[in-house]
């Protein structure tokens, strides 16, 4: 028994790999490879055989319980019978010869005891009641007169579909779901069956430097909504959503080409015989996060292009008001949010995510067609549909009002100039959103066509059956798969042209340059008007240090009344008092050392109890204390050091109330 299995295992090993080189699946006659079938009446077979084995390679692995009892001869009759079942004799024309069931009955019947010693059971497929009755030799006569030299015989046309057969080498998990072309279990190649390798580098490096432009005009939009955002308001902050939304879809496009088609794809697995393919459903979990965001976002700016054009609508026709569109922010968030997120949902609960070779991100409608026609197309072509009816009557209410209302002729250019911009914004979306449809459109009607070429061209390569009676064949050209990513990523941009005006460019003028500002003074203009700091660095050691709150000023002759004074005065008068004031606290003594002035004592001291000052000195104390920096300065080198008593502060409340000075000439 011993010596049978291992003679049997070597048998299967030399036979598989002599077969793995010969066996196609030309539906031709072909040379017998079956080591089993060797020295028969005849040399030549056709695949598939009589139960549906695609190739030899197949049908010797199925052959493979048998072996055993072949070896022992428990029957003369099980070879050929076996042999006229795996490898049939060639007929012509496609005319198959079926084994006897005489010839059956034979061999079940001296073979059955030795099948059950080896735990063989008789197949399904090989019961004796589906052959024809009769009792003649296999093969017969007549099948050796038409058989011929399989170098001589010509390739015959194919008789019958067998439609799609999985090759070993894209099998797949049970438990994952992965489907293609209809089989279950079976996944498409990668890194792509349409396209070559310089294809797919060229058209990565292509969505790479697009997703780049697009990013950067989206960020821009939504950033100029950030530094002012009362700008924007209804009915045109929908675009700023929508800037948002093509922001993040162009990001994850991004990430895609960084990443290749390491999320995209699994692996090749050597040991296993199998070959890269598309990762497919919600188990990879990099490729499920880049789906959700990619389609979610998507849909989303989508939908916020609907939005936009139904406030315009709102406010051209009803004359709503932006408060009055502003209301209804709440349900334009929810269905702007809440119906993606709807969508997303039921493509993870269906499995429907699809790695894509080209982009190198996870997508839907990419081999599913029925994922596409209700996932992709039925969704954005309703949005458009909508859109564009909104958008026409919008339109058509305010021509209505230019021409029948008499307006100004500043309100006439006004709103000429309003309804341009809408126009030239809703032809900028429009056309490349139209461009994916049409995209869309295209893939959906020749899909087949072009599944059925691949197949027909690779069937040899993987050992497949191939296509029956192909009408038309067609590869998808590399344009088109670019023009679509380029339309998907430059629907986007439109919004730039909405915000970018001369407004805009003030407006990131004046926020550079008040950072640039707030970079370099604020924390340095902080420490240096804190009292506590510059008298505690500079004052005399005999000298009382008096606390003052963060609301007095630090100048010598002023003292405010509260903080709200300070933020009425302008910036750069500001900055002119902060930096007088400091200096013109502090005097330099013979001796070489600085100490505040004599005069801030003495000036602090006449200053009136809390509440005493009239109201009318408050126009007076703002424009002498502008005033008096130039003489502060002047007098602060003539200080007295010998007078250097407590300072008083008063801390007032009342907005404007301040005291004159006239010994001195300064205002507080």
């Amino acid at each position: 028994m011993l010596s049978i299995g291992s003679l049997f295992f070597h048998w299967r090993e030399k036979t598989i790999a002599v077969l793995g080189e010969t066996s196609h699946s030309t539906f031709t006659c072909e040379p017998v490879g079956l080591r089993m079938c060797q020295d028969l009446p005849y040399n030549a077979t056709f695949m598939p055989n009589l139960l549906n084995h695609y190739d030899q390679q197949t049908a010797a692995l199925a052959m493979e319980p048998f072996h055993p009892m072949v070896n022992l001869q428990c029957s003369e009759d099980l070879r050929m019978f076996l042999c006229a079942l795996y490898a049939p004799v060639c007929m012509e024309y496609g005319r198959v010869s079926m084994p006897c069931r005489a010839l059956c009955h034979r061999a079940k019947r001296d073979c059955h005891k030795l099948m059950e010693m080896f735990g063989v059971s008789w197949p399904d497929e090989t019961e004796c009641s589906r052959f024809p009755d009769c009792d003649e030799p296999y093969p017969r006569a007549v099948d050796l007169q038409t058989s011929a030299n399989p170098t001589d015989i010509s390739p015959m046309s194919v008789q019958r579909d067998f439609g799609f057969w999985c090759p070993r080498k894209l099998k797949m998990e049970p438990d994952l779901g992965y489907s293609f072309l209809g089989v279950r279990e079976c996944s498409p190649p990668c890194p792509n069956m349409y396209f070559q390798r310089p294809e797919l580098t060229f058209a990565r490096y292509f969505i790479g430097v697009v997703s780049i432009v697009c990013l950067s005009a989206t960020l821009f939009s939504f950033l100029t909504f950030l530094i002012d955002v009362t700008r924007f308001r209804y009915p045109e902050r929908p675009i700023i959503f929508y800037a948002a939304c093509y922001m993040m879809v162009s990001l994850v496009f991004f990430l895609g080409f960084l990443l290749e088609d390491r999320v995209a794809c699994n692996a090749a697995s050597p040991t296993q015989y199998r070959a890269a393919t598309i990762t497919q459903g919600s188990h990879n979990k990099a490729c499920t996060l880049l789906f959700m965001v990619l389609y979610f976002f998507t849909m989303a700016g989508s939908v916020w292009w609907v939005i936009l054009t139904i406030t315009w609508f709102l406010a051209a026709v009803p004359k709503w008001g932006s408060e009055a569109i502003e209301k209804k922010a709440l349900l334009f968030h929810t269905c702007a949010w809440g119906l993606p997120g709807c969508l997303t949902v039921a493509l993870l609960a269906l499995n429907k995510i699809e790695g894509d070779s080209v982009s190198g991100v996870c997508f839907v409608g990419l081999y599913d067609v029925t994922a596409l026609r209700w996932f992709l197309l039925a969704p954005l072509c309703l949005n458009v549909a909508v859109g564009v009816a909104l958008l026409l009557t919008g339109i058509v209410a305010l021509n209505r009002v230019r021409m029948e209302i008499p307006l100004e002729k500043e309100n006439q250019d006004k709103l000429v100039k309003f309804m341009i911009r809408i126009g030239v914004f809703s032809v900028l979306y429009l056309v490349p959103l139209l461009t994916v449809i049409s995209c869309y459109l295209y893939e959906h009607s020749y899909r087949s066509v072009w599944e059925t070429t691949w197949v027909q061209e690779r069937c040899r390569d993987y050992h497949i059956p191939c296509p029956f009676q192909v009408e038309q064949t067609s590869r998808p050209d590399l344009a088109l798969f670019l023009i679509k990513y380029l339309m998907m990523l430059v629907v986007g941009i439109p919004s730039v042209f909405w915000v970018g005006s001369k407004k805009t460019c003030f407006e990131w003028a004046s926020f550079l340059h008040r950072r640039r500002n707030k970079d370099g003074v604020n924390e340095s203009r902080q420490v240096l008007q804190e009292p506590d700091f510059s008298q505690s660095l500079l004052r005399d050691p005999h000298t009382p240090i008096i606390r003052k709150s963060r609301g007095t000023s630090t100048q010598g002759n002023s003292t405010h009344a509260s903080s709200t004074h300070l933020a009425i005065l302008d910036d750069k008068a500001g900055s002119v008092h902060s930096k007088t004031s400091y200096h013109g606290s502090l005097h330099r003594s013979r001796d070489g050392r600085y100490t505040p002035c004599s005069y801030r004592g003495g000036e602090e001291r006449s200053l009136p109890p809390h509440g005493s000052t009239p109201r009318h000195d408050h126009m007076l104390s703002t424009h002498s204390s502008l005033h008096g920096l130039d003489a502060q300065s002047q007098h602060s080198s003539q200080c007295d050091l010998s007078v250097a008593t407590p300072t008083l502060i008063t801390h007032g409340t009342s907005f404007g109330r301040v005291t004159n000075n006239g010994d001195n000439g300064a205002s507080a």
